[in-house]
């Protein structure tokens, strides 16, 4: 990653290009066009929740200091289902046991991300190149070909926003406490900005217990928000 840091402390606008996969990820991707989007769409609506914070997010039609665009680079969305039936059925099998059961190293999906903020002067003000695995104890799993893609891309979003709303690294840091605008997206609440609501509105409380139960994200994510303009 790099950043400058005084050009985006200095910003007070942000606008956001809806993330798209590159033309590699796309051909190689088992996802379908519908899972392709709900994954990249969890990756603006996170980064537009974080933005928030201390940018004003704008329209797309509006001018802006930072100008953010994100692309899913080659990407292995693996299903997960054989991991996720194996810990239910240890859990159900052990139901005293209170305990988190890891997830079998089989389907575990991973996540690839590039992107970069350009200033009103078509200058790069600050670039990151990410990519994470999920992880067989701490990531639950769901039984869906694009269920870990979709977790990691809230994850990359929540970086790279931190990225640009602090000037600096957001990685290897201690928890913080979630932030308002984290605790409204938490239960379900629209977003701050009018621009944001192109996103869709936060699965919130139903797209934890979904999580937690391992259910597809389209089960409890409707996307981005129908425009009629």
């Amino acid at each position: 990653m790099r950043v400058s840091k005084d050009d985006v402390l200095a910003a007070k606008t942000v606008r956001i290009i809806p993330t798209g996969f590159s033309q590699s990820a796309g051909g190689r991707s088992t996802l379908s066009p519908a899972q392709r989007s709900l994954v990249a769409n969890a990756v603006d609506r996170t980064l537009c929740s974080g933005l928030s914070q201390r940018f004003r997010v704008v329209d797309l039609t509006e001018p802006a200091d930072l100008t953010v665009h994100a692309m899913v680079t080659p990407t292995n969305a693996l299903a997960v289902g054989v991991s996720k039936v194996a810990s239910t059925a240890v859990s159900e099998a052990m139901p005293e046991v209170r305990v988190p059961v890891p997830r079998l190293p089989i389907g575990l999906g991973s996540l690839s991300l590039e992107a970069e903020a350009i200033d009103d002067n078509g200058k790069q003000a600050a670039a990151m190149i990410w990519g994470r695995g999920a992880n067989a104890l701490l990531d639950s799993g769901r039984v869906a070909r694009e269920g870990d893609a979709y977790d990691l891309a809230a994850k990359f979003g929540d970086d790279f926003s931190k990225l640009l709303v602090t000037g600096k690294t957001p990685l290897n840091k201690l928890p913080s406490l979630p932030t308002r605008a984290e605790l409204r997206a938490m239960f379900g609440g629209g977003p701050k900005y009018p621009a944001c609501k192109a996103f869709g509105k936060s699965p919130g409380l139903v797209g934890f217990v979904g999580d937690r139960m391992g259910l597809p994200p389209a089960w409890t994510d409707k996307g981005a928000a129908v425009r009629n303009d």
